[in-house]
């Protein structure tokens, strides 16, 4: 097994690390993510990314393990992965033609070691047609993902535009694991 792991069974995350051609291992963090209401976005995604590496930590207290999470934000409201065709619709609708914000946490812990960071990416859809989203949740493709899409799949096509790091729409800000990966120790630079 690698001495780096990736607490999260997102096939997104695994390509992205699999990009920057680091070794890692995968193993799946079962923590509830409730969170309480009162936190921000930033602390949600934050939260959330350290509770799956420390899970996965306690496990294994001298590998790297890297948690991660994204929520989209569309006027302060946190819209999480669908949980049926008529939310998908509903969260479509309401990031159809305007901006929202996507926010991706990610915690790295090494025994005592953690370093806790996120990235915010603000998004702008197109004006989408009523026929346009039922197309787009008949593929399935919403379905486990924050916001009811996939900037990396299908739902490319409705971005308009986009200000800030687009890994990090997709789930991994892999600059900036990488960086803190190298800051950790974990990489070593000539």
């Amino acid at each position: 097994m690698s001495n780096l792991i990736l607490a999260s069974q997102s096939p997104r995350r695994k390509e992205l690390l699999e990009q920057i051609q680091l070794s890692f291992s995968v193993m799946s963090s079962n923590v509830d993510e409730t969170f309480s209401a009162d936190l921000s976005p930033d602390e949600v995604v934050m939260y959330l990314a350290k509770k799956k590496a420390k899970e996965i930590s306690k496990q294994h207290p001298t590998h790297y393990v890297i948690g991660s999470d994204t929520v989209v934000t569309k006027d302060g409201k946190i819209l999480g992965k669908p949980e049926s065709k008529e939310e998908a619709k509903e969260m479509l609708r309401m990031l159809s033609g305007s901006a929202h914000e996507v926010y991706t946490g990610v915690a790295i812990v090494h025994g005592e070691e953690e370093k806790l960071f996120y990235e915010k990416t603000d998004v702008t859809f197109w004006e989408l047609t009523p026929k346009e989203i039922d197309d787009y949740i008949a593929s399935e493709e919403p379905f486990d993902k924050a916001g009811s899409y996939g900037i990396q799949g299908i739902g490319a096509k409705f971005v308009k535009e986009i200000k800030g790091d687009y890994f990090a729409v997709v789930g991994l800000p892999i600059s900036r694991v990488n960086r803190a990966l190298l800051e950790m120790g974990y990489l070593q630079s000539d």
